[in-house]
């Protein structure tokens, strides 16, 4: 298969995969997540991804939103259409996706510190059950997710608007909703909540009417939650239901439903629909058949019947109705309340169409009057009977919910028209009465609506979210949009319905007075209705703040209506954030514009450091091939231009002092300048300051972050140093910006740097200058250990080389240069340059290097031969040259190889349950797991790892097959097992804690020390039972590595194979996904089930 066909069929199955489509932002990642690679869109010719994504529409249909954002959806294939409903409800579990700074960014792809979730252990063992891929659980407890919630549902299943769900003052936590639960300042409450389907029903026949159009108030059953498309339409697929049930006055299976729902009308019905039809009283009447099926009978409502049996209730004697459970009043007769509390306890009520709990009523009452409820009021709740009705709970009489009086009875009215018209048919009469409901309804809405309370906008929970950058007045207070489902995608809903509304409600007329503060629906541009609030007045003209949108505009009272209170359930779209590491420099009016200019009108990628109102963010674009920190990108436009290096072609520089030399021989440089004086004379003060004041907690820093610059201490004095990977909360990767030099380093090591600096510290650009040596091969990758050794041991450090510059590469921001010693120079033939070139040290010898064998016993880090080299060339050169080769390498392994291993990790004993962790998934064959309760120990191991070796000297080793080594592998250090060395300079390992295979430099190979060897190897080899296939194909693998790999699951332990190698061992476990809040789903039969349907395609 050609790579453009394959690179298509995958592409293809990662957005089937996504019903709801991907941001184009984030298909670079979700491609990777599932592919291993990026997609190779400039090997196909195309400059951009969108450009190659608009070069295949039979693969990708694009879509662009009114906010901007590009959307990527599948183009469906019949080949594969039920594999991909088998992959798309497999993907609708929340996946993990472990601590990385950005989901959507590709620089932190290694395995994170600090794995999320708890799993549970209590699970039902294989075989007791006839379902075992949803097999149902008491009292469920949540895993944990630093922030997340794996128990919340999938995004799939979130209603489109955000649901605040709330009971009195307990917020219930396991309430299926977007995002967050949080208490509303209104207390309203929501039959969402988890309440036993009992009550629920109590609750649906005591409202009034579900009303469609009240997304804040819908009476559903748990869990279940029709898709956003489907919101919008609820009237017409209701008032569609009508009609067929009209059609089977005697009933139809609601599994057959669907089909003629298809039939009539030409659309698929969503499954979702049919689990609401028991809280659709007034369209249909569901009945379950006494044979104990599955199956349930829908019937048409039997409203009609009802009220014709009430029109002869005088004929028949009155029966007691039956009456919500009620608990007797507590002794002692019921204290007569004022008239005037009474109204106002019914005009309270109004508010919460759904209930409002007795225990919340004091404060509900106080926030509402600003007086105190009578004290003896919840004692004598009775009393409030004939103004509201009470539904008691439980034992306790204040664990009761207050519903406001219904309407008054039609009894009246219906008797009326029986004697006006005899038995007539009573559709007109219910259709006015209904209508005479919501008119009443809308009235009390409008004369609550000052009061309404918008629900707080929530921070997205994912580790990544895109937003929108609106404008910006500093960096401490830049307005953004959040993009996706639950925001800018259910802002485009809610717009969509407030058009229809106020376009075809002819009662809906403008405003004639507004006060400041008020909420209005506003005629905008292009025929948009818009939600804004009044900011100031004019005549007739109004000034207005669009809450979505975080602008202002001046307005006529013409184009403003009064907001439905429907449309307040969604919470102000725009929203501010604070730019990390700008906070002292915010109101600089460069660097404002500088920000303005890089973000206003686009959308980036977001790391929030801080959750608060205003929260601490790092906004990243991801458009590119790399990632850009536009927080540090606009701190480094502030530095001063007359403080920077510019080199000369052809110019010659004394005094040079070389800060740093790189393995592939790259050279930092320090060239005297204005710059560097400047920075000397700084960090001269600040070493006076701290020397003067006492080093306070302010220095320490508390929340490092990518892009940060502070201060590190070393050799005595401070330095300037830029974070540039954070690998946990105790160790990170730091640049030093005046020397070039990288290293990994404590937290605790740096400090900031003090308020009064900052702004001078800033300005001055880093005094690296970043060079390679003229006339010698770019392209040879990295350098021989003996010629970064040489070099070093030539020029490092010294403070007075010079060099001559014969090239400036403007676009690698590298300088091509002649260096020379102070000996030598100004001879062209003596330079550096010609020394390595005569002696071919730049080369890769395989008598050196590749060989890997032993060859002398000496420090590597000797300068005894340092004189001599640098003052001889040709024979004496070489000569002194080769006795320093001899001494360089050295066999450090054979003192670690032979040491003892750790013991073997713990495992379960077969028929034994224990929590896992799954770093690598090949397929079910083959796939990795990690204890769970030894994560924490392992994280502990990993930092101790990078702090060691990046501090340690650089050890020359001559590596064996099948031995035990420390390797460097992005960044991070592990324990690694040695499986063979390659003849261009790489070896293969197996790392033994995470189960991954990896191919490294052998200069980044190491000997594993004894402090290392105490913890077992975490990484086991595991094989999934209870499915029968020998060979899985990519689609299938790639199922299931999607549902387990990074997830924390349970493991059922059936067979341990033991071995003397502890990375040899291997068990055969059944898994369970328990990630959902009230389900179990079993692996193996997940997989079985693919099986099924992939056999019925072929």
């Amino acid at each position: 298969m050609l790579e453009a066909d394959l690179v298509s069929k995958m592409l293809r199955a990662v957005l089937q995969s996504h019903k709801s489509g991907i941001a184009l932002p984030r298909l670079q990642g979700e491609y990777r997540s599932l592919t291993g690679d990026w997609i190779p869109f400039k090997q196909f010719g195309y400059p951009t991804l969108e450009a190659y994504l608009r070069s295949v529409p039979a693969v990708v249909r694009i879509e662009t939103s009114r906010s901007g954002e590009i959307t990527c959806y599948a183009v469906a294939c019949t080949e594969t259409a039920r594999i991909a409903q088998l992959v798309a409800r497999q993907r609708s579990s929340k996946r993990k996706t472990g601590r990385q700074v950005n989901c959507q960014m590709r620089v932190k792809k290694t395995m994170p510190f600090f794995l999320e979730g708890k799993p549970k252990a209590t699970l039902r063992q294989p075989g007791f059950s006839s379902d075992f891929s949803i097999s149902k659980k008491p009292n469920p407890t949540l895993l944990r997710d630093k922030g997340n919630s794996l128990g919340v549902k999938s995004v799939a299943e979130m209603p489109p608007y955000t649901l605040h769900t709330t009971i009195g003052n307990e917020v219930f936590k396991d309430v299926p909703v977007q995002r967050h639960v949080t208490m509303s300042t209104n207390n309203r409450f929501s039959p969402k909540a988890s309440l036993s389907p009992p009550f629920q029903m109590n609750l649906s026949r005591t409202c009034i009417k579900e009303m469609s159009d009240n997304l804040n108030q819908a009476v559903e059953k748990p869990n279940v939650t029709p898709p956003a498309s489907y919101t919008y339409k609820m009237d017409e697929v209701q008032n569609r239901i009508k009609e067929i049930l009209n059609k089977h006055n005697n009933g139809i299976w609601i599994s057959k439903l669907p089909h003629f729902y298809k039939e009539l009308y030409k659309e698929e019905l969503n499954q979702g629909i049919l689990q609401q039809f028991e809280h659709w009283p007034h369209i249909c009447t569901v009945e379950k058949p006494c044979n104990g099926g599955q199956d349930l009978l829908v019937y048409p409502a039997k409203r009609k019947q009802l009220l014709r049996s009430e029109l002869n209730a005088e004929k028949v004697p009155p029966s007691p109705l039956p009456a919500p459970k009620q608990i007797p009043p507590l002794k002692g007769c019921p204290t007569v309340m004022p008239g005037d509390f009474k109204e106002k306890v019914e005009e309270l009520l109004v508010k919460y169409s759904s209930g409002l709990w007795a225990s919340a009523l004091p404060k509900a009452f106080e926030d509402m009057y600003k007086v105190k409820l009578p004290e003896d009021a919840l004692k004598n709740l009775a009393s409030l009977s004939d103004v509201c009705t009470i539904d008691y709970i439980s034992g306790n009489p204040q664990k009761a919910i207050l519903y406001a009086k219904l309407p008054p009875p039609t009894d009246k009215i219906l008797k009326d028209a029986e004697q006006a018209h005899g038995d007539y048919d009573v559709k007109s009469v219910i259709e006015q009465e209904y209508l005479q409901i919501e008119e009443n309804i809308t009235k009390s809405a409008d004369t609550f609506m000052e009061t309404v309370t918008i629900p707080p906008l929530i921070i997205p929970t994912e580790a990544s979210p895109s937003v929108l950058v609106v404008e910006l007045s500093n960096t401490n207070e830049v307005v953004i949009r959040y993009v996706g489902r639950d925001y800018s995608a259910a802002q485009e809903l809610m717009e969509d319905e407030m058009k229809e509304y106020y376009s075809k409600n002819s009662k809906a007329t403008p405003v004639q007075t507004v006060q400041i503060g008020q909420l209005l629906a506003v005629n905008a541009e292009e025929d948009a209705w818009l939600r804004a609030q009044v900011t100031s007045t004019e005549g007739n003209k109004i000034k207005v703040c669009y809450v979505d949108y975080g602008f202002s505009e001046n307005v006529e009272k013409s184009k403003a209506y009064k907001l439905n209170p429907k449309f307040c359930s969604l919470s102000f779209q725009a929203t501010k954030c604070k730019l990390a590491g700008l906070e002292v420099l915010s109101d600089d009016p460069d660097l404002v514009k500088v920000v303005e200019s890089l973000t206003c009108g686009k959308i980036f990628a977001v790391e929030i450091l801080e959750k608060a109102d205003i929260p601490l963010v790092v906004l990243y674009d991801t458009s590119g091939e790399d990632d850009i920190n536009i927080n540090a990108t606009c701190l480094k436009a502030k530095c001063d231009k007359s403080l920077e290096v510019h080199l000369q072609v052809d110019a010659m520089y004394t005094n040079v002092r070389v800060t740093n030399i790189c393995s592939d021989g790259t050279l930092y440089c320090q060239v005297p300048c204005k710059g560097l004086n400047k920075l000397n004379d700084l960090l001269h003060k600040i070493e006076e300051y701290f020397h003067c004041k006492h080093m306070t907690s302010e220095y320490f820093v508390s929340l490092p972050f990518c892009g940060k610059i502070c201060l590190f201490h070393c050799k005595g004095k401070w330095l300037r140093v830029e974070i540039t990977n954070v690998h946990s909360s105790r160790a990170l990767d730091v640049q030093f910006l005046d020397s070039g030099t990288v290293t990994s380093v404590k937290v605790s090591e740096l400090r900031e740097i003090p308020p009064r600096f900052l702004q001078e510290m800033v300005a001055v650009p880093p005094q690296a200058i970043k060079c390679c040596l003229a006339d010698l091969p770019q392209s040879i990758g990295m350098w021989t250990p003996d010629a970064v050794l040489w070099l070093r041991d030539s020029v490092l450090n010294c403070s007075d080389c010079s060099i001559k510059v014969t090239k400036v590469d403007e676009t690698r921001g590298m300088a091509h240069i002649y260096l020379f010693t102070p000996k030598n120079f100004p001879d062209p033939h003596r330079s550096i340059n010609r020394q390595i070139t005569n002696a071919d040290l730049w080369k890769h010898q395989k008598d050196v290097f590749l060989s890997a064998i032993s060859s002398g016993a000496s420090s590597p880090n000797s300068k005894s031969a340092n004189t001599s080299i640098v003052g001889n060339t040709g024979e004496n050169f070489r000569k002194s040259l080769s006795d320093i080769l001899k001494k360089s390498l050295v066999d450090h392994t054979s003192s670690f190889s032979m040491e003892e291993l750790p013991p073997p990790v713990h495992l379960s004993k077969p028929g034994e349950h224990m929590d896992v962790y799954v770093p690598v998934a090949c397929h079910p064959g083959y796939f990795v797991v990690q204890p769970w309760q030894e994560i924490h120990k392992l994280e502990v191991l990993m930092e101790e790892m990078i702090l060691y070796y990046s501090v340690s000297e650089e050890r020359h080793v001559a590596v064996e097959k099948d031995q035990v080594y420390a390797a460097k592998v992005e960044n991070k250090w592990y324990r690694v097992l040695l499986k063979g060395i390659l003849t261009n300079g790489l070896v293969s390992v197996y790392e033994l804690d995470y189960g991954k295979h990896e191919l490294v430099s052998i200069r980044k190979v190491q000997p594993l020390v004894d402090m290392f060897r105490k913890l077992p190897f975490q990484a086991v080899t595991a094989q999934l039972a209870g499915v029968k296939c020998s060979q899985w194909s990519e689609e299938a693998s790639m199922v299931f590595r999607n549902h387990v790999e990074k997830k924390p699951l349970v493991a059922l332990v059936q067979t341990v194979i033991e071995n003397t190698n502890p990375w040899d061992r291997k068990v055969v476990v059944y898994l369970v996904d328990t990630s959902l809040p009230d389900t179990d789903i079993w692996i193996h039969d997940f997989m079985s089930e693919y099986l099924v349907e992939l056999s019925k395609i072929n």
